[in-house]
């Protein structure tokens, strides 16, 4: 039987964390960026697609080719940021298939058929990027996710060829304690957002 995570282990995941804007100058190393891969890889996908890739941003020649994509107000969050990751789609993530999905033959059906690839690798890149966040805050790690950049910009100067294109970028690292995030926004109730039927 599967038992409920304890509440610390909840607060650590949800309850208390926060989207970070600051981090302090603590690195990520390689191990952890590795470790937080293999954790993040057993999460479910649609046919266990996985069309996401990712790119993690150390190292300061890297980081100053992703900054003039950046709208002006995520450029010094993403400058001082420990680590930061490019989630991307890969297009042509039925390549895989074969090798991940072994029920049936699945891959005709998104090679045949343009836009159902791209909106499954569209939702399913968007999954794996919230489960990296997941797997950051189980690590100890903080999490600043963005959508504010420009995409052409970071397609054309990470994934010349098209074949994966960005989908958002996350700031990781170890959150600034003091001003490192904005005060906690509300949160919409069950009823405003749910029904049971």
């Amino acid at each position: 039987m599967k038992q409920a995570l304890d509440q610390r282990s909840l607060d650590q995941l949800f309850f208390n964390a926060h989207s970070y804007n600051s981090f302090t100058d603590q690195a990520v190393s390689e191990d952890t960026i590795r470790e937080l891969y293999e954790m993040m890889k057993w999460t479910p996908t649609s046919m266990n697609t996985q069309p996401a890739r990712f790119v993690f941003i150390r190292n300061p020649e890297a980081r100053e080719r992703l900054l003039p994509a950046m709208l002006a107000s995520n450029v010094e969050k993403t400058r001082q940021a420990p680590l930061t990751v490019i989630i991307a789609a890969d297009s042509a993530f039925y390549e895989h298939l074969p090798s991940q999905f072994k029920a049936y033959d699945a891959a005709p059906m998104f090679a045949n058929n343009a836009a159902l690839a791209e909106s499954t690798a569209f939702r399913n890149s968007t999954l794996q990027g919230a489960y990296l966040i997941m797997a950051a805050r189980a690590l100890g790690l903080d999490a600043g996710p963005m959508s504010g950049f420009d995409a052409a910009k970071v397609n054309a100067e990470f994934f010349p060829d098209g074949r994966w294109s960005a989908n958002f970028i996350v700031n990781l690292g170890h959150g600034a304690m003091e001003g490192g995030h904005y005060p906690r926004g509300p949160r919409l109730a069950f009823e405003q957002v749910a029904r049971i039927e």
